[in-house]
């Protein structure tokens, strides 16, 4: 069904959430019509802060808002729903709008599909009805489920539009880009030259994909890297894990804003725990680029000052090749917790590939080869 027909059954005039490229005709729809807009929409850090974004607003103006989400984010909400919105809490209605990655029986990456087993279960585990959006749903169906949705929410439950593959259509395209000019495969290139064969945990999405393609081409094996296929904000972390645990081996992480922002909290962590053999390098193209491209807050901010305030020794930014060949080199050659955000254009090459093997041989391979190092 068209997105527009979906957004006026809603009836909702105030959108936050987590883009999705299974909404990307929702996603470009709000982009077109409303930009980012402190009034009507809002790209969040996290599902869990949409979530509570939105009872402010409800909380503030007595009105439905609509939070969207890949299905991967329903964890994020699950604390906010079950003890904030609840009916047995403070009963506030919301509309999910969830993208429905690793539906059973459509084929989809690893990290999808057990969280598409669980979609709906979760949903009703809260107490969320949810009605899910299919290519031939019609008008009608998905008005008829608005309709009995109403009256949950008058109630001050929650209900769920779940969103099938290919289910919603937009005809017009959103354009986005930024002034950067390296490119997020080039500054992977670099940083896995600087890494050698020190141990690099990647983040979700088209970093780790241009990751395993650049060790291909190179002719190296995988064993080195971390492919952090799933869970989105948490590769940092993992990576401090493995720092505390292997202290005289340098361990890099190459993450991206998106992910930073979403749970910034590790960086105060890693802040805090200090290791000196740990690299955190910051790709920061001020979008959700692997998702379609729409906008994160990072473009306004200063994630070097933020690091430094978290307790990291080291926080630079690097807007050139130059620059990122020389901050590499320095952080690989001291001691200290270092971090290095790498301003960058948004895109990728359109026949970028995936990772051909699995998430179980790329954990097995990267176990086997710490367990040789110190």
């Amino acid at each position: 069904m068209k997105v527009e027909k979906l957004t006026e059954i809603i009836g909702s005039d105030f959108y936050t959430g987590v883009p999705d490229s299974q909404l990307k005709a929702l996603c470009n729809y709000l982009m077109n019509t409303y930009g980012i807009d402190k009034a009507h929409h809002i790209i969040a850090a996290n599902e869990g802060s949409c979530t509570a974004l939105a009872a402010g607003y409800h909380l503030a103006t007595g009105k439905l808002p609509v939070v969207y989400m890949q299905n991967s984010g329903e964890g994020n909400i699950i604390n906010p729903a079950a003890s904030l919105l609840s009916d047995k809490v403070y009963a506030i209605p919301m509309i999910f709008i969830i993208g429905w990655r690793g539906e059973p029986g459509v084929h989809d990456e690893p990290q999808h599909i057990y969280q598409g087993e669980v979609t709906v279960k979760l949903l009703d585990d809260m107490n969320i009805p949810s009605f899910i959006i299919s290519k031939d749903t019609t008008d009608e169906e998905a008005a008829e489920a608005m309709s009995d949705f109403r009256k949950v929410l008058s109630e001050g439950r929650q209900a769920a539009f779940v969103i099938r593959k290919g289910a919603l259509s937009y005809s017009e395209d959103v354009e986005y880009k930024n002034s950067n000019t390296m490119v997020r495969e080039e500054i992977i290139r670099h940083i896995a030259a600087a890494s050698g064969e020190a141990p690099v945990v990647s983040t979700t999405g088209k970093a780790s994909r241009e990751l395993f393609e650049i060790r291909e081409a190179n002719g190296q094996s995988h064993k080195y890297d971390f492919l952090t296929v799933g869970s989105m904000g948490h590769s940092s972390s993992i990576a401090l894990g493995i720092a505390l645990n292997k202290p005289d081996t340098k361990v890099w992480c190459i993450d991206g804003d998106g992910a930073v922002l979403m749970h910034m909290g590790a960086m105060a962590v890693l802040g805090a725990n200090a290791p000196e053999n740990l690299i955190h390098v910051v790709i920061n193209n001020g979008a959700h680029e692997t998702v379609g491209g729409m906008p994160t807050v990072a473009e306004t901010i200063d994630i070097p000052a933020i690091a430094k305030a978290c307790g990291y020794k080291y926080a630079v930014c690097a807007d050139s090749f130059e620059v990122l060949d020389k901050e590499l080199e320095a952080a690989k050659n001291r001691s200290g917790l270092s971090l290095i955000e790498v301003k960058c254009s948004i895109g990728a090459r359109d026949n970028l590939g995936r990772p051909t093997t699995t998430a179980l041989e790329n954990k097995n391979n990267f176990m086997e080869y710490l367990s040789e190092l110190k």
